[in-house]
């Protein structure tokens, strides 16, 4: 995926075993789309090497320093395909679980509004009618609750 027009994954390594049966779908993917997706993707280093006796495994390198590797083991050459493209369109960036449901630089106006509406109804409450009692709350009905 690019980020502000620069694509993060550099290197994509296609590791196989040229006598291996799990490498059979990767063999098939080199012979017949990997110059398509080659041809497709000019920012990308492709680089193919052969590890007898191993699985078959796509190795993705990112600009920030961080690889990815998928097995493609006993894989189809179209799902070949799919793991490349995913590999591209990735970041290359760790899973990070939020701890809020939504993080924003920018709140929303809608939100900020809620927000002035309660503090002054609040604050109406504690100036107009903070004296007469102090035992009973005071509920107020509001559309934004």
């Amino acid at each position: 995926m690019s980020q502000r027009g620069v694509w993060q994954l550099q290197k994509l390594t296609v590791s196989y075993c040229n006598w291996g049966g799990s490498s059979r779908g990767i063999r098939a993917f080199m012979e017949s789309q990997l110059a398509a997706f080659k041809e497709s993707n000019p920012q990308l280093e492709v680089v193919t090497e052969l590890n007898r006796g191993q699985h078959p495994f796509l190795k993705g390198a990112y600009k920030n320093k961080n690889e990815r590797v998928v097995s493609v083991m006993n894989m189809s050459p179209e799902d070949v395909l799919l793991c490349a493209t995913r590999l591209r369109n990735s970041l290359g960036r760790k899973v990070v679980k939020l701890k809020t449901r939504h993080v924003t630089k920018h709140p929303s106006l809608l939100n900020s509004i809620i927000h002035a509406y309660k503090a002054d109804t609040i604050c109406f409450s504690e100036t107009v009618l903070g004296a007469q009692s102090k035992t009973k709350p005071l509920v107020f009905f509001s559309p934004f609750y």
